[in-house]
């Protein structure tokens, strides 16, 4: 499956299926998409390819790197050296962001205390998931 920023230079292929569909509400992601939580999936390295521009790289924390477009600044993935091996897309810059549910709520702790999570889906703190 395809994705791609706001403006369309940075694209990028996932091949399916991917390892994981979950809610993060850490601070880091929220603050990297301007949102009260953010959904991603994991897929693992040789599944997933640059295909258009290549975004610019931020490193947010020790051992881990967010990705965005340069040009619009739309959030495009992160890594974190926890999960090696895995690349995390946002599922909002997916073509079809409905052909992922999300299974699994992380950084539960760090959920600001106005947003319902009463969804039914498993919590965990901690952004690690694998």
């Amino acid at each position: 499956m395809q994705g791609r920023c706001l403006c369309g230079s940075v694209t990028f292929d996932v091949d399916l299926p991917v390892l994981s569909v979950v809610n993060c509400h850490c601070e880091s992601c929220r603050r990297q998409c301007s949102s009260p939580m953010t959904t991603y999936i994991g897929t693992e390295d040789g599944r997933w390819r640059w295909t258009g521009e290549p975004p610019k790289l931020f490193r947010s924390s020790p051992g881990v790197e967010r990705t965005f477009c340069g040009t619009c600044g739309s959030p495009m993935s992160f890594r974190s050296q926890k999960m090696s091996g895995t690349m995390h897309f946002y599922v909002a810059a997916m073509a079809d962001p409905e052909a992922f549910a999300p299974a699994l709520h992380v950084a539960h702790e760090e959920k600001l205390c106005w947003f319902n999570s009463d969804d039914g889906l498993p919590k965990r703190t901690g952004p690690e998931y694998l």
